[in-house]
């Protein structure tokens, strides 16, 4: 089957109205949070700076947020390779606005862009332009892997398969800690093996797995939950024994992963998120270690299927068992120190 005959699973689009049928009060709402997970785009309704600063607002003590890449604000001309470039260009400014009005939360202190890893020779120049237009925010660099052979999901044009064992691309990747960046993988969890053999190769680069890596719940996966989280929690038991490896918490609100909270009347509660994702998450914190974990929103993704303080209030339930030291670990003092954020 070529991509034209693949179906294609699209993010579930935003519905405003229906978040506003639910509200929480905010647990502990003093907290330290940060978000290493969020995107900026005028699609779908549009999801930029006021937006933004209205979830982070919203009740929760987030300090500061990390951008992640999402094919936004190219330039329109110059070297191919150069034009992922404008992401963080634009992403820059936006910061800078936040900076200029005030805001309580550090908006887009990090910086996640795109930069082709299976450039070769070109690739440096690549990153030094993203360190340069970052300006003193630029951390990490996601080139997406995520892919699969019976289906689509991407807003991208979708990658190679098994584009994590191109030797190419391994050559690109081990770059990255020249220029003191990480690698942010976005893949599916039937590809965290090649991820692990990554991480195994090239032992100093700092990976962060997206998402949890990507449990499906769609195509061939749909109905078989239990049988996907075994295989999922094999693939994950092996990639914490490298510990060049972390994990962002979150995520499971993607339509792949099979979900379907938004059919309802009602938005999910807090207590109905953390039930269903609970032994996710527990399972990567056993396993990684708070140190090596960070909840994430995946915002403007995730808010398909439930709203921004609601999600924070479910992870919170999730860490409610956790000792003060592993709180601030995940929801602040991992993602402040793999990114190198402002303590």
């Amino acid at each position: 089957m070529n991509r034209a005959e693949l179906p294609v699973f699209t993010h579930v689009e935003l519905n405003p109205a229906w978040l506003d049928r639910l509200h929480e009060d905010i647990i502990d709402p003093d907290l330290p949070i940060v978000d290493p997970h969020h995107h900026l785009w005028d699609r779908s309704g549009g999801y930029l700076l006021d937006e933004l600063l209205a979830d982070t607002g919203s009740g929760h003590n987030v300090v500061s947020t990390v951008y992640v890449q999402c094919g936004y604000a190219y330039r329109q001309d110059g070297p191919e390779a150069l034009r992922p470039v404008g992401e963080t260009e634009f992403v820059v400014s936006v910061a800078e606005e936040a900076l200029r009005r005030g805001a309580k939360t550090r908006v887009c202190e990090g910086i996640v862009g795109y930069a082709d890893l299976t450039l070769g020779d070109e690739l440096d120049a690549v990153l030094q332009a993203h360190v340069d237009a970052g300006r003193g925010r630029f951390r990490s660099v996601r080139h997406i892997v995520a892919r699969h052979p019976s289906f689509l999901a991407s807003l991208l044009t979708p990658p190679s398969l098994h584009l994590l064992n191109d030797a190419q691309f391994r050559r690109g990747a081990s770059r990255l800690p020249a220029f003191n960046l990480c690698f942010d993988a976005w893949l599916y969890h039937t590809q965290i093996d090649e991820l692990t053999a990554l991480a195994r190769a090239v032992p100093e680069l700092p990976i962060v797995m997206n998402h949890l890596g990507g449990p499906l719940g769609v195509g061939p996966y749909q109905g078989k939950r239990d049988e996907v989280f075994g295989e999922w929690l094999a693939a994950i038991t092996e990639l914490a024994k490298c510990p060049n490896a972390h994990v962002k918490l979150g995520g499971l609100a993607m339509a792949i992963v099979g979900y379907e909270f938004h059919r309802e009347q009602l938005p999910p509660s807090s207590g109905e998120l953390a039930s269903a994702w609970r032994p996710y998450m527990e399972a990567c914190i056993e396993r990684f270690g708070a140190e090596r974990c960070m909840f994430e929103t995946n915002s403007p993704v995730d808010k398909g299927m439930c709203s921004y303080p609601v999600l924070w209030n479910a992870f919170k339930r999730i860490a409610s068992g956790a000792s003060a030291r592993d709180k601030a670990a995940l929801f602040h003092d991992t993602a402040a120190r793999v990114y190198r954020l402002e303590q």
